[in-house]
């Protein structure tokens, strides 16, 4: 009889410590996903970028930061005819907790606007 009870309170301490993992990896994946929702949202508000820049700010518990630059296309520059396409990165980090991050990258092709010439992006 008291082996079957040792037996019975080591199943359910283990059965205890397995279901409080599973709510920690659900919370964690719950704040994954809000993350990546927030970094997405940051970064579709982006629709037809004019310039490069960098802004950021804090919504909650998260702390995001967008990046926007001119990528090089040389393929879509001919010499003497104006830019008729500019093609541009946006990249957002978004951060939360201790060393918690994720990154979403998107390139947006934009009409360019033909009486400028084409800049090289500063490293």
């Amino acid at each position: 009889m008291l082996v079957a009870l040792a037996i019975l309170s080591l199943a359910i301490v283990v059965s205890i410590q397995g279901f409080a993992s599973g709510l920690r990896l659900l919370k964690l994946s719950g704040e994954h996903q809000e993350a990546m929702l927030l970094a997405d949202l940051k970064a579709r508000e982006i629709t037809s970028p004019t310039q490069a820049g960098r802004d950021g700010g804090t919504e909650g518990a998260y702390t995001w930061e967008r990046e926007i630059k001119q990528v090089v296309t040389p393929d879509l520059e001919v010499e003497g005819r104006p830019v008729r396409w500019r093609q541009w990165e946006v990249d957002v980090h978004v951060r939360w907790g201790d060393h918690r991050q994720v990154s979403v990258a998107t390139l947006r092709t934009v009409a360019g606007d033909g009486d400028k010439t084409p800049t090289s992006p500063k490293p």
